[in-house]
């Protein structure tokens, strides 16, 4: 079946089953959200299926805790594990620092307390993720929806002094209603085209009333898992300055890998 693939699907499943790889016996894993997550916890369900892999997943949100035990990965929340050996999961954008923008699939708030409990963050994403600078994807802020549009309004105020090229901001909808987190809350997207400095944005969004988090995941990525629609593989890890460069061949697998969606 993964021979049918595009070749964008193709590259987020060899990232995925490369950082498989990097999951062991026994270890408290952190699951991502979002199609290229999907395929590492269909990839790690195949392990515990057919090689008795033991671990157990804290998941990041309500759909991919769904998934993991349809595939039968133990799941267990964060206060139960209370640290992480390993987070395996997506991103939208990330740079050579593997500084990252997340978000797109909603679940950033769950995504960036999950991976700080860790040890160590992978990201997992097809080559065309890889950036020169963070923002051509539309950062995600969670705002809680008590006066929402009031924290636009300040959010827009702000958005005048960082050194951005676009300021724009919409609503995140869900069909004609707004999008709501697993924790109840509003979306808004920051169109910003290029960020600057997003050490200095991502401090003064936080401290704005009304927003819960964004989505710039700085100093937390250790490595990154860059898939190529040709089953080439890279693993890069920052900490230590290497770069492994493989190859994986698609085979036809089972229904394991049907349905892999947003």
């Amino acid at each position: 079946m993964t021979g049918d693939l595009s070749p964008i699907d193709k590259a987020k499943f060899v990232a995925a089953r490369r950082a498989a790889d990097l999951v062991e016996d026994g270890m408290r894993v952190g699951l991502g959200t979002g199609s290229t997550a999907a395929w590492l916890v269909r990839c790690l369900g195949e392990a515990v299926r057919d090689d008795g892999l033991k671990i157990r997943g804290v998941p990041t949100s309500a759909r991919t805790a769904a998934l993991a035990r349809e595939v039968g990965i133990e799941v267990i929340s964060l206060d139960e594990a209370r640290w992480l050996d390993i987070t395996i999961d997506g991103a939208d954008e990330f740079d050579a620092d593997l500084n990252l923008i997340k978000g797109g699939g909603g679940a950033l708030l769950q995504e960036k307390i999950v991976a700080t409990a860790s040890d160590r963050m992978v990201v997992i994403a097809d080559a065309g993720k890889e950036v020169e600078a963070l923002g051509a994807f539309p950062l995600p802020a969670e705002v809680i929806p008590f006066g929402w549009q009031t924290t636009r309004a300040l959010i827009e105020e702000t958005l005048v002094g960082m050194d951005v090229l676009g300021r724009d901001i919409t609503l995140r909808m869900n069909g004609d209603r707004p999008f709501v987190t697993d924790e109840g809350n509003h979306i808004l997207d920051l169109h910003l085209r290029r960020i600057g400095n997003p050490r200095q944005l991502a401090l003064v969004l936080n401290q704005l009333p009304g927003v819960v988090e964004n989505g710039l995941f700085l100093d937390i990525c250790d490595t990154v898992v860059v898939g190529h629609g040709d089953g080439r593989v890279e693993l890069r890890d920052l900490n230590e300055g290497t770069v492994e460069e493989g190859r994986l061949d698609f085979v036809d697998s089972d229904n394991l890998f049907r349905d892999i969606s947003d």
